[in-house]
């Protein structure tokens, strides 16, 4: 009787685990990579949901900095200097942020790459800010997502997007 107790308790603290861990976490960790010439490129970011939500102008204030994903301020990595919109960024691991606007976005890469959202996010850190073209696409992107490629990058959330040129 006993035994049948264990094991009984045993199968539903398995159950509970299995169903706790099944939920998908509301913003997932997510990483972007991709080589611009011989550097390696890589976003760590929190990928949120639309849920629903308006996002731009609503939940994501247009002119006003934004963490550019969820929970911890997005972090971009090159591992060698490269170009950004035609201005260098020095290699190394950066918070990035994002200005958003309907025809352009401001591009933010700060110094401090450990932030909680941009709680704390202070200009006189920026090591880059550049300004890229911003607009609608024609389909949905129910989650966050970042793509980094040979000569690129860019945000897409919701039916918003954003991309800046990227050179060696």
């Amino acid at each position: 009787m006993n035994f049948k107790k264990s094991l009984l308790a045993t199968a539903l603290l398995a159950f509970i685990g299995l169903a706790a861990f099944a939920q998908e976490k509301a913003s997932p960790a997510k990483t972007a990579e991709g080589m611009v010439g011989d550097a390696k490129v890589t976003i760590n970011y929190s990928s949120p949901a639309v849920k629903g939500r308006m996002i731009w102008g609503d939940l994501v204030p247009l002119g006003e900095v934004w963490r550019a994903g969820a929970n911890e301020a997005t972090t971009f990595t090159t591992t060698k200097d490269i170009m950004v919109e035609g201005k260098k960024l020095a290699a190394g691991t950066y918070s990035f942020f994002v200005i958003p606007g309907e025809a352009s976005s401001t591009f933010i890469f700060n110094k401090v790459a450990k932030q909680w959202g941009a709680f704390d996010y202070s200009s006189a850190e920026d090591a880059l800010r550049v300004t890229v073209p911003s607009g609608q696409t024609s389909s949905m992107e129910e989650r966050l997502v970042y793509e980094v490629k040979p000569s690129s990058f860019e945000i897409r959330w919701e039916y918003g997007k954003a991309s800046a040129k990227l050179g060696s």
